[in-house]
């Protein structure tokens, strides 16, 4: 442990959950049934069908969840149309709207006739037990947004760095050279603390360039083989990062609540993770938090902030939006699990540190930099981003946290197909997967290489090239290279047979970050 701790603070171990695509009122609007200090639905909440007539054609939001195959609208354009009710367009775009929550159900319907009933029902508690018990006996958050109005990745390059380094979407030239800004990794490692990424599938945590210096290949360790052991031995590091599987197959389920993935699988996957925090020796010194990257299109019915919200870097997001990070995106589910938490607490805004701070997903780079006495903040907007600090409120940690959480609900009845096609973020996870193992360099890359892929072929592609990634790695560090170095296999071992270190099987190139 490094000397320059917060002594005073009883967290020595962060654990962060990052979950896809499910507005709070989607998961967890209904546990305002349970407790009426949460900020949830009613079920008076509406939309119209076609917001030019909004007297007409309302539906109203339901209780009634269960499998969702949809996968409602998510990309910049359609949360525009989500949150102010017009769909985008350059002359709009530069009128100053006031965020009405009211284009969700009319932005469903313009994808395919029904989905508004999709976006417009929200989980039962009973139907998600694991978050009944864990918002019951801790807390959650009810003022968290997302970092931008954006799909998948931008909002996760926040969680850990930030800033999406001006990413409103999927950008393949990046992915290719991976995100080069500084994440709270680095802060931490500077700063004498340790990390752990604890990963199912190759981790998305690899599209920050940074984290593919060999001095960091150590800090991922595979979920099914480590996280427990080290849970058990008290051997977690201070910062934990843990990944879930992100392609769903018949025989090993996608767990990351994505739809058109089972939420029942991501219940099953908290409860383990929890389960196992619970019985660590570290259990007392732990702050566990669970958050969603974005809403995925699902109806919340709090405005977004749309003032004062500070670009990270300066940086403009592409054509033709020329997004300058100035809003922030729909809110969504937040839940901090920690002894030190009491029972029942409702997190709502913050108090600062600026008159327009909110809790986003910067807020955590934010929180880790206050617990930990980092030397500074990543950029400028976790220097705005409330910190949560102060849920973890008591004197002395609990001694009746649960040990077990409750078996959760099937709520899929037929199985995964794994020859489906892949989706998106799939795509994505290959795509990311070819530069580790040099396969980015072939004629097929980007989009021929996922065209025709299954969700198997994509599964089976992304476990071979990350482990020829890591193999290299490992023998380069062996070897005595550079640790500031990144491994890049000069030919295509996915295609070619594998050379020699001695002759040149790969090379490493000295990051300029």
């Amino acid at each position: 442990m490094a000397s320059n701790a917060n002594t005073t603070y009883p967290i020595k171990t962060v654990v962060v959950l990052v979950q896809e695509n499910r507005s709070f009122d989607h998961m967890l609007g209904w546990m305002k049934s349970l407790n009426p200090e949460i900020n949830g639905v009613t079920g008076t909440e509406s939309n119209p069908i076609s917001t030019s007539s909004p007297s007409t054609n309302l539906i109203h939001f339901g209780d009634r969840s269960a499998y969702v195959a949809a996968d409602p609208g998510h990309s910049i354009q359609a949360i525009y149309e989500q949150v102010f009710g017009v769909p985008w367009s350059q002359d709009v775009s530069s009128k100053q709207l006031e965020p009405t929550m009211q284009g969700f159900a009319q932005n469903a319907e313009g994808i395919e006739k029904g989905m508004s009933e999709v976006v417009m029902n929200g989980f039962k508690p009973d139907a998600v037990p694991i978050y009944k018990e864990l918002v019951s006996e801790f807390a959650v958050c009810d003022r968290w947004f997302a970092a931008i109005p954006a799909s998948t990745q931008p909002n996760r390059l926040y969680v850990h760095s930030a800033t999406s380094h001006g990413a409103t979407s999927n950008n393949t030239k990046q992915l290719i050279e991976g995100y080069p800004q500084k994440t709270i990794f680095e802060s931490l490692d500077e700063a004498g603390y340790t990390f752990g990424i604890y990963y199912e599938y190759p981790p998305a945590t690899l599209y920050y360039r940074n984290l593919r210096k060999l001095k960091y290949i150590k800090n991922f360790h595979q979920f099914e083989l480590h996280f427990k052991r080290h849970c058990k031995e008290g051997k977690l590091p201070n910062y934990v990062v843990v990944e879930q599987r992100y392609f769903d197959l018949e025989v090993l389920p996608a767990n990351d609540d994505h739809p058109s993935h089972d939420v029942f699988e991501g219940q099953k996957f908290v409860k383990e993770v929890y389960e196992a925090l619970r019985s660590s020796p570290q259990w007392n010194e732990m702050l566990f938090i669970i958050i969603y990257d974005e809403h995925g299109g699902f109806y919340d019915h709090v405005p977004t902030p749309v003032t004062g919200v500070p670009s990270p870097d300066g940086i403009t997001g592409p054509e033709p939006y020329n997004f300058q990070f100035d809003r922030l995106g729909v809110r969504v589910p937040v839940i901090m699990i920690s002894p030190w938490i009491e029972r029942g607490t409702v997190l709502h805004g913050p108090s600062g540190p600026h008159p327009t701070s909110e809790f986003e997903h910067s807020s955590i780079a934010a929180t880790v930099k206050m617990i930990f006495s980092l030397k500074e903040f990543l950029t400028k907007r976790d220097a705005w981003a409330g910190t949560f600090e102060g849920v973890v409120s008591r004197k002395s940690p609990r001694t009746d946290c649960l040990e077990t959480l409750p078996e959760p609900v099937k709520l899929r009845e037929a199985k995964a197909k794994d020859n489906e096609k892949l989706s998106e973020f799939q795509e994505e996870l290959v795509q990311m997967a070819a530069t580790l193992c040099g396969d980015h360099r072939k004629d097929t890359y980007p989009d021929k290489l996922v065209e025709d892929m299954t969700i198997s072929d994509g599964v089976d592609y992304v476990k071979k090239a990350f482990k020829i990634f890591s193999d290299e790695c490992e023998r380069a560090r062996q070897s005595g290279a550079d640790e500031s170095s990144i491994c890049v296999p000069e030919d295509t071992p996915m295609a070619a047979k594998f050379k020699s270190f001695a002759s040149k099987f790969f090379s490493c190139l000295v990051c300029d970050h």
